[in-house]
């Protein structure tokens, strides 16, 4: 069965990260998959074509809408006649429909399936193309075969701004457990290369720049934490760096001491930072199922996150739940895992990898994508 997977850009994100996962999970005899990406293909491209995957980019650029690339899409649907067309992210939720009933107007067409990963969206703080785009597909919703969804949060919330889909499905997002895992090794050589003392404690929150994962929360919280205790923290991902305005005009608000923060900006080695940390937090004001949460959950660090998607339902009772939004409780709360010995932390930790291999593995969600092409075509 061929399936070409169509998404939005291929950063590094939680999006992403799934679809590689899920490409390279799936069994290769029964299923033959490709990728194109709107955007120029990002690091994730050269991910999955060093996996043996064909990427393509369309060329498109990020809030304009582009005629030409979208007749790209429709005529590369009809040269290569997929069975399953699965579109990621709105954007290319949208332009997978529209080239796929342009490139087959009448007649048998591929199946064509969504794939939701967020539940809440701040229109008002993002591009007005998003929020014309996510309008629209909440408008043409009936048309896909099926849509699936990351969490049980993602559907409602899609389902009170109209969505009225044929089969609405949630798959969490499922974790390597070999990749990601804990690494007796990795404390040490972070706290090496960034000169820090074996007694401070790491306190991590892996995420893109970006509105919805609310650093400045993160850094406020953390600049009354470092007050009362040995601890630095570790900003990363894509846009959390010292080239960032916003984020350093953050800390001088905080009053965070610049030698209690690092900005590692985008790395390739998250399973290792990851293992590294004391503590793992997810600040965000929305999310639909958290892969960062889970990975450093598989790691065996304990995690805070915030009350938003299905984030406490990942956790369980391995970790911390709060309220988005409050610096004041997401200080207190930092600071309580703090004061534990390094043997509870541990333990807390050795609960949420359990949880993860429990509940979440990445077999179990791959052969739940496979399962749900095979019904779509018989």
């Amino acid at each position: 069965m061929k399936i070409l997977h169509i998404i939005t850009g291929l950063d590094v994100g939680g999006a992403e990260t799934m679809l590689f996962r899920l490409m390279t999970g799936m069994d290769r005899e029964r299923f033959t998959s490709r990728v194109v990406s709107l955007l120029d293909p990002g690091p994730m491209g050269d991910r999955l074509r060093e996996a043996g995957f064909m990427v393509e980019g369309l060329g498109m650029k990020r809030g304009i809408p582009s005629p030409m690339g979208l007749l790209r899409l429709m005529r590369l649907i009809r040269s290569w006649r997929p069975e399953v067309i699965q579109t990621w992210l709105y954007h290319a939720d949208l332009a997978g429909l529209i080239a796929t009933r342009l490139a087959f107007p009448k007649g048998k067409r591929p199946k064509v399936v969504w794939n939701i990963r967020c539940s809440f969206m701040a229109l008002d703080e993002y591009r007005r193309m998003t929020g014309i785009t996510l309008r629209a597909c909440a408008a043409l919703s009936s048309f896909p075969d099926a849509i699936l969804t990351n969490s049980h949060e993602a559907r409602r919330f899609h389902m009170q701004l109209g969505y009225t889909p044929r089969r609405f499905e949630v798959i969490p997002n499922g974790f390597d457990t070999i990749t990601m895992a804990p690494d007796i090794t990795a404390s040490p050589s972070v706290r090496a290369e960034l000169s820090l003392s074996d007694s401070t404690l790491l306190v991590g929150n892996v995420a893109r720049f970006d509105t919805m994962k609310d650093q400045r929360t993160m850094i406020m919280a953390a600049g009354r934490v470092v007050a009362s205790c040995d601890a630095t923290v570790l900003l990363i991902g894509r846009g959390m760096d010292h080239d960032n305005l916003e984020v350093a005009a953050w800390i001088a608000e905080a009053g965070l001491p610049p030698d209690r923060v690092r900005l590692l900006g985008q790395r390739r080695d998250i399973p290792r930072l990851m293992a590294a940390m004391d503590i793992h937090v997810s600040s965000s004001i929305g999310e639909s199922f958290p892969n960062v949460v889970g990975e450093s959950m598989a790691c065996g660090t304990v995690n805070i996150v915030t009350d938003v998607g299905d984030s406490a339902l990942l956790v369980g009772k391995t970790g911390t739940v709060i309220p988005p939004s409050d610096a004041e409780q997401l200080a207190e709360a930092i600071l309580r895992l703090c004061r534990l010995s390094p043997s509870e932390r541990e333990r807390l930790g050795r609960r949420a990898r359990e949880h993860i291999e429990k509940k979440f593995t990445l077999s179990h969600v791959v052969r739940h994508y496979e399962e749900i092409y095979e019904e779509l075509i018989i």
